[in-house]
């Protein structure tokens, strides 16, 4: 709250929804075709990916998913399927027995409550097993380009070093305040943007400020630039 009642003084609103829209203008000309890295080709094996994805990298997801997916090709094989049977293709994935139950149930959940069709619906999708307000606003918006922003570690992490949010202490608190200023229609393309920039730039550990290009709007780069000169 602290953040939205400072930037409604005065002018203030203008400046940070300048500051973001200006961060948001560098970064698609930083990466123009931003999209999840992510394999798929419907609904269904986007579901099966994101789900898979949790504490994982995607270079992983994507090498389990092509012997997966040809053995579980849609919901109702993937429901009929066992708990072992699935295991034994994702136990190279971080936490493969909840992720092995998850799939079962969600795929069975969708087959018999949802006509086999994976719902629109966040608050729907979010009464999957395994799936999360940030997992359902990423197949939201990579599906059906709904206003939806997912936060996740790199989301988080890239837009308060950038001055995008600010003493947001939780993935919520940090969309409530990106969402309040990025135009609906850029949110589903933010998200790629905030990802990639954190995945190959604005690194956790060690940011790599000296091939980043937006480090004169960078506060966490302002405080710290001693260290990259």
């Amino acid at each position: 709250m602290l953040f939205c009642l400072v930037y409604q003084m005065g002018k203030t609103v203008i400046k940070i929804k300048e500051r973001i829209l200006k961060i948001l203008n560098l970064l698609q000309k930083l990466y123009p075709n931003a999209q999840t890295e992510l394999c798929f080709r419907n609904p269904y094996e986007l579901l099966v990916a994101v789900v898979l994805s949790a504490q994982c990298t995607d270079k992983r997801v994507n090498k389990v998913t092509s012997t997966f997916f040809p053995q579980f090709p849609d919901f109702q094989s993937l429901a009929a399927a066992s708990e072992d049977e699935i295991f034994h293709i994702i136990k190279s994935i971080s936490y493969p027995n909840n992720k092995a139950r998850h799939l079962k149930k969600a795929a069975t959940m969708i087959v018999e409550e949802f006509h086999g069709e994976l719902p629109k619906d966040t608050d729907k999708l979010q009464k999957l097993p395994g799936v999360g307000r940030k997992t359902a606003h990423v197949l939201a918006s990579v599906l059906w380009k709904q206003p939806k922003l997912a936060v996740d570690t790199h989301v988080f992490r890239v837009s308060a070093r950038l001055g995008m949010t600010k003493g947001a202490k939780t993935p919520l608190q940090a969309e409530m305040q990106l969402t309040k200023y990025i135009p609906p229609d850029m949110i589903a393309d933010a998200h790629h943007w905030l990802i990639l920039h954190g995945r190959y730039i604005c690194l956790a550990r060690k940011p790599k400020c000296n091939q980043c290009g937006l480090v004169d709007l960078c506060v966490w780069y302002l405080k710290n630039k001693q260290h990259f000169q």
